[in-house]
């Protein structure tokens, strides 16, 4: 009897079509890519397109690639926003491609300032010197002024113009002011304060009056301690600067009695230094006697 033979029945793939559709559509895109990327020339892209594909391809190459981008009107530096730059160079590209371009020469980095351009800190420095030498010549002149108008009591120590950083004291023996124990301006006193006041008054600068006793204790009908003999003496002072045209609003009055002194107490010229009024010419930025 003869063998019988078998038929076995092959099996067919019904899915065989999808190997090359999606042959045919990464050919396509592949197509599409190229197109787009060439359809506006630009030499940074176009590099950086080539050595993708090549690297999808045919795999990272062994050592990293250096893109030379050269000073011309397609320059990837000068062409894209830096948006896009930066999107092409952190999305999805390989890692030797994130490094950053060579700076070509006369080329400019982006976000660096340009050549020439001022430096905004450059630009606050110099206005602050500025500001400084105006506020500084500005002082010297309050000095100067004021060291002219006191010439006629200048003598026998009576006055001292002095600088403490930002401000101008003059200090004014209370001796040639005041009689004792009083608070009313002698005759002697008010030439020499009416021109104080005439210098005073040709500058913008606040002004602190500010009167000093020695400690010797004093409680009369009138002052029943230092504190308002002293303040008495500076409201004085102020009073005849106001009437000669001083902005009042421009003027405090202080008065420190005792608590100030410059001098020990202990003796009559100690006690004659700590009877005073300081005249305080505020400096721009100064807070002042508070």
């Amino acid at each position: 009897m003869g063998k019988r033979r078998r038929f076995v029945e092959e099996h067919q793939n019904h899915e065989a079509w999808a190997i090359p559709y999606g042959d045919l559509v990464t050919l396509l895109l592949a197509f599409f890519v190229t197109m787009y990327a060439i359809s506006s020339v630009n030499a940074g892209k176009y590099r950086v397109l080539s050595d993708s594909l090549s690297a999808a391809f045919r795999g990272a190459p062994s050592s990293p690639q250096v893109i030379t981008v050269r000073e011309s009107p397609t320059d990837i530096n000068a062409s894209l926003p830096i948006t896009e730059v930066n999107r092409m160079f952190t999305a999805g590209m390989p890692a030797y491609m994130r490094m950053p371009l060579p700076q070509a020469s006369g080329t400019e980095r982006i976000g660096q300032p340009t050549p020439g351009s001022a430096d905004p800190r450059d630009q606050q420095n110099k206005e602050r010197e500025q500001y400084e030498m105006a506020r500084n010549a500005e002082l010297d002149g309050v000095e100067a002024d004021v060291s002219n108008a006191l010439t006629s009591i200048a003598g026998n120590n009576n006055v001292h113009v002095l600088r403490h950083g930002d401000n101008v004291e003059v200090q004014i023996s209370s001796d040639i002011l005041f009689s004792s124990g009083d608070a009313r301006l002698a005759a002697g006193a008010l030439v020499p304060l009416d021109s104080l006041a005439d210098a005073l008054k040709a500058w913008p600068n606040r002004v602190r009056v500010i009167g000093h006793t020695d400690d010797r204790p004093i409680r009369t009908a009138e002052y029943q301690s230092n504190w308002e003999l002293s303040a008495a003496r500076a409201a004085s002072v102020v009073r005849l600067f106001g009437a000669r045209g001083v902005d009042p609003k421009r003027m405090a009055v202080i008065g420190y009695g005792e608590t100030a002194p410059m001098q020990p107490n202990t003796s009559a010229a100690g006690r004659n230094a700590n009877r005073r009024v300081a005249i305080v010419i505020l400096g721009r930025d100064s807070k002042g006697e508070e």
